[in-house]
């Protein structure tokens, strides 16, 4: 096996550009939609409006599903022809629903498109541990994952402008100029990663192995359920968060800036957990994020009791904390899974990324459509998902406990 090599050909600055903006295609395909959602509801589904949120987890989906594959194809046939066979499917299914007439359509084009941005999303960091390693790899990762954690935060208000000044199928028209400068300048500037010598056959019989060696581990089992839990309520909230903020609380024209805001402030969450979590342990860290959802759930369930619904400034406390949440735990839990699976780690993390985001999708899409008129549906969905997660964390310990003595 060839040994990590100290740097990339292309200079670091603009190799760690391009990993971000590789990495940014799935937030921005999510987050840039958000405005446009009212637009689209009118449009191609005036007779049910409430379905026009399933255009955010049909991408979901898709991405969780390609997200499976991509990994092990990346390993097999090289890096960037998966890159680029995902990018063009990607650009593919956005032309698509860019001509569609058709709500249907466009859900299937937006599960396509998800399969497509799985290829630059996870092969990105392959690429990665291609070229670096050890804290050299972490140092990249990091400084690459805070360039994306920006990126929700102005994604709404491109969609918000872009919508303003066209309408919402120029939305898809920018998802085609985002992904076709990445993936030139991918072609143009970065060579190969992963050199034949070093890839491994396509064999699916190893994956249905890996696939029975991780839940065949109660700890793994139990993480990729939890995880699911978690990114189950922040589907749930990009959901249902555009028609409340237009329904409940009048703010339709300033949404994409109450969201983007609030996605800003939640990223701090990627550094506290770098700095809390040598000192309570994984475990424990997401058990107390998980208990402060479900005391702040409950508050704000009792205040909308109590006085007709909940004031505007503590539902933005409450939706950036689900935001925050989220950066507390989906990382932990990930590692956590992937600590027994280090004889099948690259597997894994296909298959822990696919399981999750997938399931999580399918929970999510019939909960977004009970809204109501009122938040009282979205905090219910993530007061339960959190107590369900919290429990099984309990539960885990208990069996981390017994683990050493079998």
């Amino acid at each position: 096996m060839s040994q990590p090599v100290s740097q990339p050909a292309i200079g670091r600055v603009e190799f760690i550009a391009l990993m971000a903006m590789m990495f940014a295609t799935i937030a921005f395909s999510i987050d840039a939609m958000l405005p446009a959602l009212p637009d689209i509801a009118r449009e191609l589904t005036p007779e049910d409006p409430l379905r026009a949120p399933l255009i955010m987890t049909s991408f979901v989906l898709g991405m969780g599903i390609g997200t499976f594959f991509t990994g092990p194809l990346s390993d097999a046939y090289g890096r960037k022809p998966v890159m680029v066979c995902g990018a063009a499917i990607y650009i593919g299914a956005s032309a698509v629903a860019w001509a569609s007439s058709s709500f249907e359509v466009v859900i299937a084009a937006r599960i396509v498109q998800g399969l497509g941005a799985a290829g630059p999303r996870v092969v990105s960091l392959a690429v990665i541990r291609d070229l670096f390693s050890g804290r050299e790899m972490a140092k990249i990762v990091s400084i690459v994952m805070m360039i994306f954690t920006l990126v929700p935060g102005v994604a709404p208000t491109l969609g918000y402008l872009i919508v303003s000044t066209s309408s919402w199928r120029g939305i898809f028209i920018a998802f085609v100029a985002f992904s076709m400068i990445s993936v030139v300048w991918m072609i143009i500037r970065m060579p190969e990663t992963l050199v034949r010598s070093d890839r491994r056959p396509l064999k699916p019989r190893l994956l249905a192995a890996a696939v029975r060696d991780m839940f065949a581990h109660p700890i793994v089992r139990l993480s990729i359920i939890v995880q699911t839990l978690c990114m189950s309520m922040l589907f749930t909230v990009l959901m249902m968060i555009q028609p409340i903020y237009e329904q409940v609380y009048d703010k339709q024209d300033t949404f994409h800036l109450w969201f983007g805001g609030i996605a800003l402030v939640s990223a701090i969450a990627s550094f506290l957990n770098a700095m809390l979590v040598v000192r309570l342990g994984m475990r424990r860290l997401i058990t107390v994020a998980l208990a402060i959802q479900i005391a702040l759930s409950t508050v704000i369930l009792l205040h909308g009791e109590m006085m007709g619904t909940s004031v505007f400034a503590l539902f933005a406390l409450w939706q950036a904390y689900v935001f925050f949440q989220a950066g507390l735990t989906i990382g932990n839990l990930n590692a956590i899974a992937m600590e027994p699976m280090g004889h099948i780690a690259g597997m894994a993390a296909s298959v822990i990324g696919a399981v999750s985001t997938v399931l999580a999708a399918v929970i999510a899409s019939p909960i977004g459509l009970l809204f109501d008129g009122t938040i009282r549906p979205l905090v219910s969905a993530v007061l339960v998902m959190a107590v369900m997660a919290f429990v099984l964390m309990q539960y885990m310990g208990r069996i981390e406990e017994r683990l050493p003595a079998e």
